[in-house]
């Protein structure tokens, strides 16, 4: 049985690592260079690093900075923001980026995952895919840092994007997102069942115990989280011990 895994993420806004509350309410989280040292120290599976204003600010994603985080890394590490062609993965994976993580660009042009997925193999692709509950729509897609809803329904564009080529999907509830409330594990649950690739949950983390659910019930094959690690809530080695003794397989 494959290990869960355990990744912290750093939403990074004009070089300093950042949290808010539903997409809103940023916060100051500290430096990502020192963070990312921290968490490889603590024993974190990988790394999510997430440039959040990007694609609004419609440019590409701080390639030094990512640089300088990947020297202080001996794990997997994603990023994400602003990437919109072959050109900018290029330039990731060439200054330390394991995967790259696409979302708007992936939606204004499905196709561009069937491309880096030829061109760099699925491995590398991950689609991360914002979504929000509504009682009208259910669960929708949004874009552009969650800013603007797309009308199409998650499940259904998780399953389109693992068709095209992604090798993982990184699934984060809008509604839950900064609650620590709990993941959403209805729709993680769904996508896990619809899709044959990994599927990262993000949003809602606030205590070990949510962690053991979205492993448990809804089958996530890892659980992102930030504030609960950048502010000291939860220490990485106490959460893979608590899911161990759960029964569930982690990496000491």
């Amino acid at each position: 049985m494959l290990t869960k895994r355990i990744i912290p993420c750093l939403d990074v806004k004009d070089g300093r690592t950042v949290k808010g509350i539903r997409f809103e309410g940023l916060r100051d989280a500290g430096d990502p260079v020192a963070l990312a040292s921290q968490y490889a120290k603590q024993g974190a599976d990988e790394l999510v690093f997430l440039d959040i204003t990007a694609t609004n600010q419609k440019r590409q994603t701080l390639v030094a900075l990512v640089r300088d985080v990947a020297r202080e890394l001996d794990i997997p590490f994603t990023v994400g923001g602003g990437i919109g062609a072959v050109a900018d993965v290029e330039a990731l994976l060439l200054n330390g980026a394991d995967k790259v993580s696409i979302n708007s660009a992936a939606l204004q042009r499905p196709e561009l995952i069937d491309e880096l997925a030829r061109r760099f193999g699925s491995q590398c692709i991950v689609v991360a895919v914002d979504a929000r509950h509504t009682p009208e729509a259910g669960w929708q897609v949004y874009t552009r840092a969650g800013t603007v809803a797309t009308g199409l329904d998650a499940v259904a564009w998780c399953r389109e994007a693992a068709e095209r080529g992604a090798g993982e999907l990184l699934l984060t509830s809008m509604s839950h997102d900064g609650t620590k409330d709990g993941f959403a594990l209805d729709v993680t649950g769904a996508v896990c069942q619809a899709v044959s690739v990994p599927v990262i949950a993000s949003g809602g983390a606030g205590k070990m115990e949510h962690f053991t659910d979205v492993f448990q019930q809804a089958q996530a094959d890892a659980g992102l989280a930030a504030s609960i690690f950048h502010f000291g809530e939860i220490g990485i080695p106490d959460l893979k011990q608590h899911l161990r003794a759960a029964g569930l397989p982690v990496r000491l």
